[in-house]
């Protein structure tokens, strides 16, 4: 059996980037828009908590995986757009989403 330094393991590094229940579905709403708004993305996961969805998109946006743009519009205008990190995430929820329906 494979064992992996506790900061070096790739399956942690995977987790912390894109483990959680919202994550991988947020990205996802990128796949047909690559620019969203915060109103849009509240309404692509409307069981998502303003609260978690704020901590959710700040740690996306930490990571690399979404870019955060502010305008200085009134009202505050804000976009989230996929990065090219963010890009080589749809492939694994490509798979996540096969496996789940092998599962079913």
């Amino acid at each position: 059996m494979k064992k992996y330094s506790l900061t070096l393991c790739p399956m942690r590094k995977s987790l912390e980037l894109l483990g959680g229940k919202w994550k991988l579905l947020l990205l996802d709403t990128f796949r047909d828009e690559p620019t969203r708004r915060y109103g849009e993305l509240r309404q692509a996961v409307p069981d998502i908590s303003e609260k978690m969805l704020i901590q959710e998109l700040k740690q996306l946006v930490e990571t690399g995986l979404l870019h955060r743009q502010a305008y200085p519009e009134i009202p505050p205008r804000v976009e989230y757009t996929l990065t090219d990190k963010g890009r080589g995430t749809l492939p694994i929820i490509d798979a996540v989403m096969t496996f789940s329906q092998a599962y079913a």
